[in-house]
């Protein structure tokens, strides 16, 4: 009993009805006008549904009467979108007519079902029922009224199954065509690559940042001189801010999707790590050839990166130790290669998600990058073509 009940507390079952409701409402209008003619409506919602924009008028009332708990959801199975092909617009047209269809039934128990529950109350009573009622020509009978709510009864199942046959149809027939899944598909991909790449983003800024604070605060402590502990302080300081304006800029790309991608720092301003490098320790002998002002942007700030984790590696596994750096810009191509000695904590090969992070982002600039023991060194090489580019520059 509480089963057959329970549509009556769903909001669904009354947002429903209406949507069945509003287009009978234009219906009777025309009825009214032109009593001689009731198929014109039925004729007139071919054109239309061929209207592109028709289909996005629908699919946005039907979301919100039909299936309110799909409103905004990526995964919606009713479409709220203009019509982009012939096959959507025809299944529009199929809709519109569906649509009417199913409507045409409720209206009538909406209309008659009521009217007969207050004429059966009113025969009851010694009133002969008029001659519009559905129980015209019966003879008053006090008994009438025990039959008074049989009416309404029936109409809970005309209004719910109604409404089930038309959100039925709607997820039938205003569904997401095959290039609106292609589409949203591709956004979906596009978010999780998106929030890949700030994850990576954090790794090696953070990282770095830590890695070289924990670097100088240990070298200060074991040093026991005034100056170099003041230089190491401001060594901190200095990769600490710059840390917090990264971690501002991947802050700002969550909070604002339209933030450009082309403030995150490039290869441009790689002195700054070099500096942040040689300030913990490490005798860096870096050389710089080619324009680097010229690298495309994605390039220049994808290989900032792979510099960045390349020099952190160092400082985490081996510590103050010399390191070259060698940045080349010839032949269309960037090469970057940092080497330093081999230490007994440097980082097994193919290990840590660091050097995960390298491959992947040469990888998907359409180079490559080789980490790993060469000739009694650690070296990271990539190689990063400047034309073909896979992303966004």
């Amino acid at each position: 009993m509480f089963r057959l009940l329970r549509p009556l507390a769903e909001s669904a079952t009354y947002t429903r009805w209406l949507h069945l409701l509003i287009p009978m409402a234009g219906y009777s209008v025309w009825v009214f006008i032109s009593p001689n003619t009731p198929w014109v409506p039925v004729l007139l919602a071919v054109p239309v549904g061929l209207v592109p924009g028709m289909r996005l008028a629908e699919g946005v009332q039907a979301q919100l009467l039909l299936a309110p708990e799909q409103r905004g959801s990526a995964h919606a199975t009713i479409s709220a979108a203009k019509a982009t092909t012939w096959a959507d617009r025809w299944r529009t047209v199929l809709w519109l007519e569906t649509r009417i269809v199913l409507a045409v039934p409720v209206w009538f128990a909406t209309v008659w079902l009521p009217a007969t529950t207050v004429d059966l109350v009113l025969t009851s009573f010694g009133n002969g029922p008029s001659d519009e009622s559905l129980l015209r020509g019966a003879e008053p009978h006090w008994w009438y009224a025990l039959l008074a709510p049989l009416p309404l009864v029936m109409l809970l199942p005309v209004v719910v199954i109604g409404g089930r046959l038309t959100t039925a149809s709607a997820q039938r027939l205003l569904c997401p065509s095959q290039v609106q899944r292609l589409t949203a598909l591709e956004e979906r991909t596009e978010q999780l690559l998106e929030r890949n790449r700030i994850a990576r983003e954090l790794h090696d800024s953070i990282g770095h940042a830590l890695t070289v604070a924990v670097v100088q605060a240990g070298a200060a402590r074991a040093a026991h001189d005034p100056d170099f502990t003041e230089r190491a302080l401001a060594a901190i300081e200095e990769t600490g801010r710059d840390a917090l304006d990264d971690l501002e800029r991947v802050l700002r790309v969550l909070r604002e999707s339209g933030t450009p991608v082309g403030q995150r720092p490039t290869l441009v301003e790689a002195d700054r790590l070099l500096d942040s490098a040689r300030g913990s320790g490490a005798k860096i002998d870096a050389d710089v050839s080619g324009p680097l002002e010229q690298v495309p942007g994605a390039i220049s700030r994808e290989g900032y990166r792979i510099l960045q984790e390349s020099l952190t590696n160092v400082l985490r596994h081996s510590g103050a130790v010399p390191v070259r750096v060698r940045i080349t810009v010839a032949n269309r191509r960037l090469e970057l290669e940092v080497t330093n000695p081999l230490t007994g904590t440097t980082v097994t090969p193919g290990g840590g998600s660091g050097l995960r992070g390298i491959r992947e982002r040469a990888s998907l600039l359409g180079g490559k990058a080789e980490t790993g023991p060469c000739e009694g060194e650690w070296r990271v090489r990539a190689s990063l073509p400047l034309d073909g580019l896979r992303v966004a520059p």
